[in-house]
């Protein structure tokens, strides 16, 4: 498992820690995700899940987190600021990559709390995932997507993805499913590994530690 999917992913400004079982972590997740948690209705608005109603909650979500990791089918990671930038050592979010081994795809996800908005962490974020995508595990596409009205997400995903070379798919017709029982279309994008290799991207400056 750990010559998959490294343990932490450095950037210049994010440490990211792959999550596995952990009760500190289910707890210090909680804190976040729980119903009444600071701007979690704002947090979660454009996400799947629902907010959590017990610490318990986190705990089987995390476990199939690492079960997922273990199975190799993909890999979840708290986002930090690291050292200088404010909020050091703060879960700021989390990021996912899921993969489709037949098809050679991954799919990236992310969730970031409110006081982390604005700072340019889904884009870093995402470049490093990207890296560890094709220059890693030598993927040939990832996808990625948001609802179509998430403004932010748009701005933020055709940000990154232009500048990795990748282009927007279009509008899906309902998509995706959420835990509340309604159903989605979403806006999807793509980034090929020839793209991302033509437009710099395994330039970036990311550092995996196993």
């Amino acid at each position: 498992m750990t010559d998959l999917f490294p343990e932490t992913v450095l950037t210049d400004r994010l440490r990211l820690e792959r999550i596995d079982t952990d009760d500190a972590d289910a707890l210090d997740l909680y804190e976040h995700w729980r119903e009444g948690a600071p701007n979690v209705e704002a947090t979660t608005e454009y996400v799947t899940w629902e907010p959590y109603d017990h610490p318990h909650g986190v705990a089987e979500t995390l476990s199939r987190t690492a079960e997922r990791t273990e199975n190799r089918e993909g890999a979840t990671y708290l986002l930090r600021p690291r050292e200088g930038d404010p909020g050091a050592g703060e879960i700021a979010g989390t990021t996912g990559l899921f993969m489709d081994w037949d098809c050679r795809v991954g799919g990236l996800g992310v969730w970031i709390r409110k006081p982390f908005w604005g700072r340019g962490y889904s884009g870093e974020r995402a470049d490093a995932v990207l890296k560890l995508a094709f220059d890693r595990l030598d993927l040939e596409l990832v996808r990625v997507s948001h609802l179509p009205e998430n403004e932010n997400s748009e701005r933020a995903i055709t940000k990154y993805v232009e500048r990795h070379g990748g282009r927007r798919a279009g509008r899906f017709r309902n998509r995706v499913d959420f835990q509340n029982g309604t159903i989605h279309d979403t806006v999807e994008y793509s980034v090929s590994q020839a793209e991302w290799r033509e437009a710099d991207g395994a330039e970036a400056e990311v550092e995996f530690r196993d």
